[in-house]
């Protein structure tokens, strides 16, 4: 186990140059005089010169990546804002709890949702159950999350007043009065979660009860029956572990999924998390800020996707060996 998680390590630290390497060409080699807008384009040439210098931007642009890549392994410093000159680690770490409340609460939720549901679905297969979750994976499947979220915010939010159509409530401390604590923290996450959960959940639950129903199937469950296991035991010491691996396997690519949907989700909630940042960052061509987002979120990705390769050799100690 402990040379896989090594080699998973390596791996992650490798996509993780891969990813810097990419993104650093895609947003600096796109012609800009930042410079210029910097330092107002009526100063002096020697003033712009001056201000290129302070951001290394005279520098070939090996250089001028290695040393972002430094910054980032040695100092963990994402660099500063053209526009506000405010750290960029800084604004991610006021801003990132936002996103990843949103994503993992979802995450949370979709699982809750989905794997009980493709559980009974399997075990009960064409009965009442099983036909009201096909259902729900047709709508869940069909229905874009944009129009979700706006649609539950019109219905649940707007028309009967159960829950806050926008804005976030910090889960220690808030600067609105009352808007505080983990009560206020989930009420006001609970519609965008939802929609996180009806985007995702139908896949799960095809998933699990397809899962479910193949390995009720094999040999080895035959034989716990015939040997007189109880239905709850074969259930959860036999079918589950086994069923379960591959939700293990995509949850890794829907958490990256999710952090991309969270840009839609938090303009249509009006969540201060990373992709309204985000977005605010392209539209003043602020590329420290965007460069540090996307780097921070790829590298929050790559973790996850490593976690749940342990967990997934956890549950199938046959990947150990194929690994």
């Amino acid at each position: 186990m402990a040379r896989f998680v090594v080699r998973r390590v390596l791996w992650a630290a490798f996509l993780f140059v891969v990813a810097t390497l990419v993104t650093f060409l895609i947003f600096y080699v796109i012609p800009s005089n930042r410079a210029g807008h910097k330092a107002d384009y009526a100063a002096p040439p020697g003033f712009v010169h001056h201000i290129d210098h302070m951001l290394h931007l005279d520098l070939p642009l090996y250089q001028q990546y290695w040393l972002f890549l430094w910054n980032i392994v040695r100092h963990l410093s994402l660099g500063y804002s053209f526009e506000t000159g405010a750290s960029v680690r800084w604004i991610i770490a006021r801003d990132a709890p936002v996103t990843a409340s949103l994503v993992l609460g979802g995450a949370v939720m979709w699982l809750l949702v989905s794997i009980p549901l493709g559980i009974v679905s399997a075990l009960r297969p064409r009965s009442l159950v099983d036909r009201a979750g096909m259902a729900f994976v047709l709508v869940g499947a069909s229905a874009p999350a944009v129009w979700t979220s706006l649609i539950l915010a019109y219905v649940f939010g707007f028309r009967l007043g159960w829950t806050p159509i926008a804005d976030y409530c910090d889960f220690f401390a808030s600067p609105t009065p009352g808007c505080h604590g983990p009560g206020q923290w989930a009420y006001h996450l609970l519609l965008p979660w939802t929609t996180f959960m009806l985007a995702f959940a139908a896949l799960y639950v095809r998933l699990v009860r397809a899962s479910v129903l193949e390995t009720l199937a094999e040999d080895y469950v035959r034989t716990a029956r015939a040997k007189g296991a109880s239905a709850t035991r074969v259930l959860t010491r036999h079918v589950l572990r086994n069923s379960l691996t591959p939700v293990a396997t995509i949850l890794g690519m829907d958490i990256g999924l999710a952090v991309g949907a969270a840009l839609f989700t938090e303009s249509v909630f009006n969540l201060p998390g990373l992709g309204q940042e985000l977005v605010t960052a392209a539209l003043d061509d602020d590329r420290p800020l965007v460069v540090g987002i996307v780097i921070c979120t790829t590298v929050a990705v790559i973790v996850f996707n490593v976690l749940v390769d342990v967990a997934y050799a956890w549950l199938d100690p046959r990947v150990r060996l194929a690994a």
